[in-house]
């Protein structure tokens, strides 16, 4: 299984970690867990794309990536650039924050994985 991870309070979040061996876990020993994650706090941005700057990768080990932009960017440098295939699941959290309610509409966390499910409906045409 190919598994991609995000958040929205960054790459050295601590819930980004125990997602990562949650989602270790769930991949089997034969399946890949990517991490693509804000390279800073990008909690608030909703569904925010970067279309008028350049989205800057920096890589922290085999794949782990920090993203200069919002977690939406992190699933479009995934899905686009990174990883080797569509992944067959994407996870959004362990976050500090609440995600529920009204908060929902201005979620980082949701923001990620809600764009996941437009790009695929998108590019299946």
């Amino acid at each position: 299984m190919l598994i991609l991870i995000t958040n929205d309070d960054g790459i050295m979040a601590p819930g980004l970690r125990v997602l990562h061996d949650l989602a270790i876990q769930l991949a089997g020993p034969k399946g890949e867990v990517w991490t693509v994650a804000p390279q800073s706090e990008q909690s608030g941005v909703g569904h925010c794309i970067s279309y008028t700057k350049p989205v800057l990768l920096h890589q922290y080990a085999a794949r782990k990536f920090a993203v200069e932009g919002s977690p939406a960017d992190c699933i479009l440098a995934g899905l686009n650039d990174l990883l080797p295939q569509r992944p067959d699941l994407v996870l959004s959290g362990v976050n500090k924050g609440n995600n529920s309610a009204e908060n929902t509409v201005y979620s980082g966390t949701i923001g990620a994985v809600s764009y996941t499910h437009l790009r695929a409906h998108e590019t299946r045409g």
